[in-house]
């Protein structure tokens, strides 16, 4: 019987050779019927049941015939990926197909599979968020922007702007990397332009521009004093753009780079820049620290500072100091006569020009 059972298990082996006849022990039992032999159907080889051994003749105790609808015991897993032992006999080819189905996979696993997914989508949608508040800070569309109130509010038409190109491995000014708070774009690409409708100032036409130049914006027994100042805080260069808008509004805005943010920030300390506009401008009338500048867009690391005919800013001029990093910005917007100089345009200057040097 054992001959025959092992067989059509090892159906990818040659034929074997026919085994000798052998006497069974004279235990009184009959010999197993051929048929009940054949009553349990060989695993196909598709099954993944590995071969066993053919059991020897001796080990064969059986007393009494094994009915059709039992069979030994399997010692192995029948699906060795899945790992699951077999407990009850293989009745049928039917059962036997039944226990191969692959096990389903617990429901604990796939709502874990589930939270990851809508986690990573909720992820995928802030960093969306993110990057569209970026571009809509930096854009032209002001309507949210804290001191900018709604569309057509006075606002200047200006263009589209970008941050200039770095050199090759160079960091932004507020980078990890640029401890020192350098600004290694040209200067001059970081001034803001000049928006729809102005007249260029043809003495700032957004290139460099001496001391002198820059001096002259301050009140004559002052500007000795503050070209010493300059000439002591290792200044590197200036830069400047001026324009006259179709009301008569005058806007002039420099940007002085020095050696190092200590240098900036230490002319800052020098001239009094702070509650104080310190050195005043060539004007008839000392200006206030503008109380009413939330300071709506700054960008963070950089300083600003903002002043006025009165305390809420109102009055025929307006005049900001920006510092980040290593450079200093001066902004300015006058009307002459007795007509004022409006807020609005001016905060919009302020603030387009402040995330240009961030």
């Amino acid at each position: 019987m054992t001959e025959q059972t092992a067989a059509p298990t090892a159906a990818t082996e040659e034929p074997a050779a026919p085994a000798p006849e052998q006497e069974l022990p004279s235990a009184g039992a009959e010999p197993v019927p051929a048929t009940d032999v054949q009553a349990a159907e060989p695993v196909p080889a598709t099954e993944s049941v590995p071969a066993t051994e053919p059991v020897p003749a001796t080990d064969v105790q059986a007393a009494e015939p094994v009915p059709a609808t039992e069979s030994v015991p399997a010692t192995e897993p029948v699906l060795a990926a899945e790992s699951v032992p077999v407990t009850e006999p293989l009745a049928a080819p039917e059962q036997a197909l039944a226990v191969a189905e692959p096990v389903p996979a617990p429901k604990s696993s796939r709502r874990v599979l589930r939270a990851v997914a809508r986690w990573t989508a909720a992820v995928l949608v802030l960093g969306g968020l993110g990057t569209g508040t970026a571009l809509g800070i930096t854009s032209m569309e002001r309507t949210d922007v804290p001191g900018l109130a709604t569309e057509g509010d006075g606002r200047w038409d200006y263009p589209e702007l970008s941050l200039p190109a770095l050199p090759a491995g160079s960091p932004r000014p507020f980078n990890e990397a640029n401890v020192a708070e350098i600004h290694h774009a040209d200067l001059r690409k970081l001034l803001i332009p000049a928006p729809a409708g102005a007249t260029a100032d043809k003495k700032l036409t957004g290139g460099w521009v001496s001391t002198t130049q820059f001096v002259s914006e301050f009140r004559k027994d002052k500007r000795g004093e503050l070209t010493q100042l300059l000439d002591d805080s290792a200044l590197r260069h200036i830069a400047a753009r001026g324009w006259t808008m179709p009301d008569g509004t005058t806007s002039k805005v420099y940007l002085l780079q020095f050696n190092s943010t200590a240098y900036a920030q230490g002319l800052r300390d020098d001239t009094y820049v702070s509650s104080t506009p310190g050195i005043p401008l060539d004007w008839p009338t000392d200006l206030q620290l503008d109380e009413s500048w939330n300071a709506g867009g700054k960008v963070p690391e950089t300083v600003v500072y903002a002043f006025g005919e009165t305390k809420t800013g109102k009055g025929r001029i307006h005049e900001a100091y920006i510092q980040a990093g290593d450079t200093l910005a001066l902004v300015i917007h006058s009307q002459q006569g007795k007509k004022t100089a409006e807020q609005i345009p001016f905060r919009q200057t302020l603030i387009l020009q402040n995330q240009l040097l961030g």
